[in-house]
């Protein structure tokens, strides 16, 4: 069950839950796994869920230990790809559970419009976010020095995708130094909020949800 949250079905049945307080990692990890189940079994509808978290390090299944250079925040396993990531308030997370049977059971091409989605969104705010090959995420050049504004890490379960994304409004920074970002050292993080944009994380969510249709209703699930 999802913790308390403003929820509403799009036209193609998506549903869209917005958490309004930061949401406990194990909680919103549990929630998705029930989610996944429920979708699988034809009991609930795709979800789209956008939060925030408390100062939190995940761990992806290529997370390497002596990536986590300082424990300050509480650790977990988070059971996705990718490697050390943080989340916190003046983040949007949004995890993303969505039947691949029914939307063409390519991942790459999940994973390409997950990025598009991003890139979309950060158009809305005057900012040129843009894919790096070898390199998860997406990027920011500004002054001759790129910097990852969003990370990406997925997981498939019989073809129900859950976790999803992460676009650094404006968190902490400092609050990265804790860990290699997705084993990348040579490259630095940033957020709008770093970047001179002034905007708020409900105004992110809700370019978010604008920019959803025009990546994804081509993927609209059948009915």
């Amino acid at each position: 069950m999802i913790p308390p949250a403003s929820t509403h079905l799009d036209a193609s049945g998506v549903e869209w839950a917005i958490s309004d307080t930061p949401v406990p990692y194990p909680e919103a990890l549990a929630a998705q796994e029930a989610r996944v189940a429920a979708i699988r079994a034809g009991e609930a509808p795709e979800l789209v869920w956008l939060l925030e978290h408390p100062p939190t390090y995940t761990a992806g299944t290529s997370a390497r230990a002596e990536d986590l250079v300082d424990p300050r925040f509480p650790t977990f396993a988070a059971g996705r790809g990718g490697q050390w990531t943080y989340h916190g308030p003046g983040q949007v997370t949004g995890y993303v559970l969505l039947d691949l049977n029914r939307r063409g059971k390519d991942v790459r091409v999940y994973v390409h419009q997950l990025e598009e989605w991003l890139i979309r969104t950060l158009w809305r705010f005057n900012v040129r976010g843009e894919r790096r090959d070898g390199r998860v995420g997406i990027w920011v050049a500004q002054g001759g020095v790129e910097q990852k504004i969003a990370a990406l890490g997925v997981r498939v379960t019989r073809w129900v995708t859950w976790h999803g994304v992460a676009l650094n409004v404006e968190p902490d920074l400092g609050h990265f130094g804790g860990i290699v970002p997705c084993g990348i050292s040579e490259h630095g993080v940033t957020s709008l909020a770093a970047l001179g944009v002034v905007a708020t994380v409900a105004e992110v969510q809700a370019a978010m949800m604008g920019e959803w249709a025009g990546v994804f209703g081509q993927m609209a699930a059948s009915t």
